[in-house]
């Protein structure tokens, strides 16, 4: 396979997509939060080692998933508010039992 001139290799690429791709998830994670009023405070992770604990348990994909499945207050550990899908969904979930 012949290299493309001014291509980076794999790891180089990679290198400099990562950051842009980190970067973009917590923006995105940041935006849903402020979007449904869910109070946050950012944090270094490398600073705290009980921060980089809950990073490795609670990755950006299983935010993604429990944003899908209206779980993210109960994924965040938190109550989810009167009126909410999730609250709702709780709900019904509970009275089919």
């Amino acid at each position: 396979m012949a290299a493309v001139e001014g291509a980076l290799p794999p790891a180089a690429h990679l290198a400099q997509t990562l950051p842009n791709l980190i970067k973009k998830q917590q923006q995105d994670v940041m935006g849903f939060l402020a979007a449904n009023k869910i109070e946050f405070e950012e944090c270094d992770i490398a600073a705290d080692e009980d921060n980089r604990k809950w990073m490795r348990e609670h990755n950006y994909e299983a935010f993604f998933f429990a944003r899908e499945d209206n779980a993210v207050y109960a994924f965040l550990g938190l109550t989810a508010p009167p009126g909410s899908k999730e609250a709702e969904a709780l709900s019904k979930k509970t009275q089919q039992m």
